[in-house]
């Protein structure tokens, strides 16, 4: 699977708002290349995706009996640590130990295309002819959080095209990384000397999400220091019995030091996952939250399309004004969507 992007032409219809650009290809027949390993074929699926075109559903149908087999690896941390860097690194072990390995960068977004700003070849050509990688940018589209709200049904196509391993790496925007926690089977949490990261650390609470803790920049003055306040901070943690412990691994990811301690962290960490049931458990969970976001999102543009936004500023208005209440604001709202 060579990796790249969908290139001009090669995307489906899209969704409302957006250009209108058609595939040749059908839906099955897309699937089926993808499952082969056809990189443009992913890369179409993907666009797919993005566009929110009206095919979507065709395609996460054809894909859902073939997925759920990947390791999802998210990693995130404070700009400046080394994401894209590690991530370049990361992406080599995995493929030293034989791991077909899909990357989704997610990318601050354009402000006038809404597109990623960053190109995943800019920063990954070390990896660019390998078959058996495939990285795409994905635009945030300003979502706090990082992630775009297509990136669990981008992960989709990679599951089901065959990656063992899918990272994602998220665009660095402090608080909100959070957010990549319900995504990811193992959240990897980079964070490197002289940036103030151990205070950052506990204000982020990043501590209450990372599976595994990566000092990048090992080989920089304080690298031990940022090591032993994760170490106190982790230590003051309450843990159930039986609980995963966060190993904390030091690398230099620009010389490709300590990455086989990641990988081997990982792994670790994925077979604590499958024997204590906590992997079907998340995967569960992100299922759910899945759903509760197609469902939220389909209600909003149902009642959209009924009743406009008119009985809805009518709504605003009222609660400022004192003559109603949120919550029985909500009530009306909802009882106009069952009725519709």
């Amino acid at each position: 699977m060579t990796s790249g992007s969908a290139g001009p032409g090669s995307l489906a219809p899209a969704g409302p708002g957006r250009g209108r650009r058609r595939t040749t290809a059908s839906v099955p027949d897309l699937v089926a290349r993808a499952r082969e390993g056809d990189a443009r074929a992913v890369a179409r699926l993907i666009s797919l995706v993005e566009d929110e075109s009206p095919l979507l559903r065709e395609v996460m149908a054809g894909l859902a009996p073939h997925a759920g087999h990947a390791q999802v690896v998210g990693i995130t941390g404070s700009p400046g640590v080394g994401k894209s860097t590690s991530t370049n690194a990361l992406v080599g072990e995995l493929r030293r130990a034989g791991k077909r390995v899909g990357v989704l960068a997610v990318d601050p977004s354009s402000p006038f295309s809404g597109g990623a700003l960053l190109g995943d070849r800019v920063r990954m050509q070390d990896h660019a002819t390998d078959r058996d990688v495939y990285i795409r940018s994905m635009a945030s589209r300003g979502h706090l959080g990082g992630l775009a709200w297509t990136t669990p049904q981008a992960l989709r196509v990679l599951d089901a095209a065959g990656c063992d391993v899918i990272l994602v790496e998220t665009v660095g925007v402090g608080q909100s990384e959070v957010e990549i926690a319900g995504l990811a089977d193992t959240t990897l949490v980079l964070l490197a000397p002289g940036m103030g990261d151990g205070i950052q650390a506990a204000k982020a609470g990043i501590l209450e999400i990372g599976d595994l803790y990566v000092v990048n920049k090992a080989d920089r003055d304080g690298a031990d220091q940022v090591k032993r306040d994760l170490r106190s901070m982790l230590a003051l943690a309450t843990r159930a019995e039986g609980a995963w412990k966060p190993p904390i691994v030091s690398t230099v990811a620009a010389k490709g030091e300590g990455l086989d301690g990641v990988v081997a962290e990982i792994e670790r960490h994925h077979a604590w996952l499958a024997s204590s049931g906590e992997l079907e458990r998340r995967r569960t969970r992100r299922a759910r939250d899945e759903i509760e976001a197609i469902a939220v999102t389909a209600l909003r543009e149902r009642w959209g399309d009924v009743h406009g936004r008119s009985e809805l500023d009518e709504l605003a208005a009222a609660v400022v004004a004192g003559e109603s209440d949120p919550y029985a604001a909500a009530d009306v709202l909802l009882a106009s969507i069952q009725t519709s």
